[in-house]
């Protein structure tokens, strides 16, 4: 009889969550039928999925037609529509947290991605949604921009859980560990407990090779030199084995050892942008070389589907660790810098978040 990869992905002790949220298979029996038979340990949302979700199928017909009847504008309803899916998405999976005694189990929910570059406001909607779902198996998903990194700091001392996303490049990586480590000194040193507080740290994948590989292209377009068509589709699992490095390191360091010492928990690597954009790459490229112990890996329903019917596990994320410095010192002396790459795709990716945000927005308004 095979045995289920992602089953052994779960044995290899990574956590595999689905990158999609959507009403009816909430309610039809698939999302539990995952978590038995698939190990499926959480789940993430973002606008766009919710503008998918609700664009695509009539689950939430009836609910926008009843709440539009009452007058909500549209901001409101959208966030009725989410918080319902994402509560009962987290009652799903409380036994499963209950179980591991809070090590898996979650559901994230973002922020609008109207307030990304407002600490203030990224705060405030962050309690808010926390206050609102009251479940302690969420996840408040908060940018990993200048503005996010001391919401983060912050809303950790208050004692929410929080799912760092838009993380781009190995310098904002280290920047979101410093808030993660900032918030629990915070409480621990107003002695408060931290013992109950989850956080993880989304590094997204896929879009990094994308606008590399467009880079390399172009070099090859104005300098004739093929050779650098070699370094193609291999930036963002270099970065994503240097994070995982980064990692490690600071796990290892006598500032997580005294908060560990309070029974805090290690904010948690979780590969996420994992789909495959390129055609000409492995529909499970972004899953297969990143399996370690105590990281996460949330994928599209096609990526699980595909690595369920030819994934092959095994540990492989600290093979090839040199050459992944190597590579990245190669990009950036033909002139592409990760750093600004990162930062590049940080802007593209609050925008990718904000066009379906505000077309479901405006969907609901003419319902």
């Amino acid at each position: 009889m095979n045995v289920n990869p992602l089953l052994q992905i779960k044995a290899l002790g990574q956590s595999i969550w689905l990158d999609y949220i959507q009403r009816n298979m909430l309610k039809n029996g698939e999302i539990a039928r995952m978590i038995e038979k698939d190990g499926l340990a959480g789940i993430t949302s973002n606008p766009a999925i919710f503008e998918k979700a609700i664009n695509e199928h009539h689950d939430y017909d009836e609910a926008i037609t009843s709440l539009t009847h009452h007058d909500k504008p549209p901001k409101e309803i959208y966030e009725t529509l989410a918080l319902e899916d994402v509560a009962q998405a987290a009652e799903l999976f409380r036994p499963l947290y209950e179980e591991s005694n809070g090590r898996d189990g979650f559901v994230s929910l973002e922020v609008s991605p109207h307030v990304a570059y407002d600490t203030e406001q990224t705060i405030s909607e962050a309690e808010r949604l926390w206050a609102a779902l009251n479940r302690p198996n969420v996840l408040i998903k908060v940018p990993a921009t200048q503005a996010g990194l001391p919401a983060i700091t912050h809303l950790l001392a208050a004692g929410i859980n929080i799912n760092v996303t838009i993380l781009f490049s190995l310098e904002r990586y280290r920047q979101v560990v410093d808030a993660f480590l900032a918030g629990l000194e915070t409480r621990v040193a107003q002695h408060k407990p931290v013992d109950h507080i989850t956080s993880v740290a989304s590094f997204f994948l896929s879009r990094i090779d994308v606008l590399v590989d467009k880079r390399l292209d172009e070099l090859v377009q104005i300098t004739g030199d093929k050779s650098v068509s070699a370094l193609r589709g291999k930036a963002a699992i270099a970065c994503a084995r240097l994070a995982y490095q980064y990692y490690q390191k600071w796990m290892r360091d006598n500032r997580w050892q005294s908060l560990s010492s309070h029974g805090a928990r290690a904010q948690r690597l979780l590969w996420a942008s994992t789909s495959t954009k390129d055609p000409a790459y492995s529909d499970i490229k972004y899953v297969e070389p990143l399996i370690a112990k105590d990281t996460i890996n949330t994928m599209p329903l096609e990526t699980l589907n595909a690595y369920r019917d030819h994934g092959q596990p095994a540990v492989r994320i600290e093979q090839e660790v040199d050459e992944s410095g190597s590579l990245l010192e190669k990009l950036h002396q033909i002139g592409i810098d990760l750093e600004a790459v990162g930062e590049q795709l940080e802007g593209e990716g609050v925008q990718k978040f904000s066009v379906p945000f505000d077309k479901l927005l405006e969907r609901i308004k003419q319902w």
